[in-house]
């Protein structure tokens, strides 16, 4: 895989390079909440503008149905991204249209010019293999070269991702290479204890990375919403907490495998439940109480782990020497809930261990809840992305920046 220092070592000045990031920050209106992922955009961008490359900057937003939809629009993104950059970033209003190449043209050495929303085109996200491709040799006749460093869409077959690299001269840049780098020293080579924290609504997101992961790791921690399954699995009644009854035989399996292996696998002792789920915005409608998972009466749903968990969770990741997490262990946005995925992440920084946050609600909630993001080993900016490496998937974004 050919690196952007490889790139502008051979000369990037007066060269159109397109870079696909992922700036899929989380709006409300026009207002970014988290600007993690523009902000790990920003190196990549920087080295290629300082080399004298006319840098045109394209990204996905929001899942919108292939046509132009205001609310999923990138011009807060280009705001942003040109004030971590101190310099204006020109923004296209469209992808492939008059603006877009008025914008590409009129760029000089130096600059940088962001595209609409590239969801905005059907072709970007079709299964359809020549629409993609039509869509792909649209945006290339935009360059000369192509950047790859949108770690976060690298598992998704789309045409930035995927079709475009074939079509340019191409590299990885800074951002991926970091991102593959981190995943590599959680597969080959991991340095014992490996803990395991896996967290978030369903059990059916995480089945894959599960069954990877009972051989790699040595203990395995369970939270959110997923856990009520595996309690479920366990025969306990969990109320009216989230629950994917047609899970219930995998998990049964993935258990007695764990046991086998002689891998731990940790599940919640207690956990705070309520009677309803809270508005984010307000306080909780009902106290929440603290209830062993033995006893969750049956009016009640749990919304975090509770005090003793915490403290079990903590005790099982002091001694890791490597920890990935993914997954929160509560609703992590209400205060009366967060305290579980708080736990998680001081137990973390507590640990000493090399550790990797592994990108979307967990990254957004060390964030949130006001930690240092420089503590911990690694923060990912690509949650489905790392999940789909450590199942040992070939990740089409990466295999195409592979192919020379």
């Amino acid at each position: 895989m050919k690196t952007i220092d490889e790139l502008i070592a051979g000369g990037v000045g007066g060269k159109r390079v397109f870079v696909r990031a992922d700036l899929n920050v989380p709006l409300d209106g026009e207002t970014i909440t988290d600007d993690g992922r523009i902000r790990a955009a920003v190196p990549t961008i920087r080295k290629l503008a300082e080399g004298g490359a006319r840098v045109v900057v394209a990204s996905h937003l929001g899942r919108p149905k292939g046509e132009p939809d205001p609310r999923f629009s990138l011009a807060p993104v280009a705001k942003r991204l040109g004030e971590l950059l101190g310099k204006d970033v020109t923004f296209a209003s469209d992808t492939v249209g008059d603006s877009a190449k008025s914008a590409v043209g009129a760029s000089t050495d130096g600059s940088v010019t962001l595209l609409e929303n590239l969801r905005f085109n059907a072709g970007e996200t079709s299964k359809d293999d020549a629409e993609r491709a039509a869509f792909a040799g649209e945006l290339a006749a935009l360059a000369d070269l192509y950047v790859g460093d949108g770690f976060g869409a690298v598992h998704r077959k789309h045409a930035s991702v995927y079709d475009l690299p074939a079509r340019l001269p191409h590299a990885a840049g800074g951002l991926i290479a970091t991102e593959v780098g981190v995943l590599k020293k959680l597969t080959e080579d991991v340095r014992r204890p490996y803990a395991v924290v896996l967290g978030g609504a369903k059990v059916s997101d995480k089945l894959g990375v599960i069954e990877h992961l009972l051989h790699k790791a040595d203990r395995i921690l369970i939270g959110g919403g997923m856990a009520y399954t595996f309690l479920k699995a366990q025969g306990h009644e969990v109320g009216e907490s989230l629950l994917q009854e047609d899970q219930i035989p995998a998990v049964k399996g993935y258990l007695e495998q764990a046991e086998k292996l002689g891998v731990e696998f940790v599940l919640p002792v207690d956990v705070l439940a309520a009677e309803s789920f809270p508005d984010l915005k307000t306080k909780a409608p009902s106290e929440p109480s603290s209830v062993a998972v033995s006893a969750i009466p049956a009016g009640l749903m749990g919304l975090d782990i509770g005090p003793e968990t915490r403290k079990l969770y903590a005790s099982k990741l002091a001694d890791a020497a490597t920890v990935f997490w993914n997954g929160p262990m509560g609703v992590f946005e209400h205060p009366d809930y967060a305290e579980g995925t708080r736990a998680v992440a001081q137990g973390l920084l507590d640990s000493g261990s090399f550790n990797v946050v592994g990108g979307g609600d967990s990254a957004a909630a060390v964030r949130l809840l006001g930690f240092d993001e420089n503590a911990f080993g690694h923060i990912s900016t690509g949650g489905g992305a790392s999940l789909e490496y450590l199942e040992g998937k070939t990740l089409p974004g990466l295999a195409a920046l592979e192919d020379s």
